[in-house]
């Protein structure tokens, strides 16, 4: 059985492709385009916190 080779992205491609408005989050790996997980627990606590620092901060 043949498999088909992922096509690789630019990162100017990957940025036009980027949905707006969206709740799922991705990135860009080697050209491959990844969903990423939404930050639970500790990290989402990490996240939060910086958010507040860097608003009150701006």
């Amino acid at each position: 059985m043949a498999q088909a080779l992922p096509k690789l992205f630019t990162f100017e491609e990957f940025i036009e492709w980027l949905p707006e408005n969206t709740l799922k989050r991705y990135e860009l790996h080697d050209g491959i385009i990844v969903e990423m997980p939404q930050p639970s627990g500790k990290h989402e606590k990490v996240t939060g916190f910086l958010a507040g620092e860097i608003t009150v901060e701006y």
